[in-house]
């Protein structure tokens, strides 16, 4: 179950210190810039979160410094 995502808002700027509106600008600079095509046709395990909840995973991984294994559970 994922407990952390894009589509709820109240979770973006306690994880990520970005407002919603500078996270949704970031998600589409990314998407623009090809975020959505770099894992395909890439071997290994194909991502299982849409692209918004990548980006928000990232920018949790960097603004908390917690561990992957850490982040994980959180996002399912």
């Amino acid at each position: 179950m994922q407990v952390i995502t894009s589509t709820r808002p109240e979770w973006i700027f306690p994880f990520t210190g970005l407002q919603p509106v500078q996270f949704r600008r970031l998600v589409r600079l990314v998407a623009e810039r090809g975020g959505d095509a770099i894992a395909d046709g890439r071997p290994g395990r194909q991502w299982s979160l849409d692209l918004a909840d990548r980006v928000l995973l990232v920018a949790v991984y960097w603004r908390t410094n917690l561990t992957m294994r850490q982040i994980g559970p959180l996002f399912g």
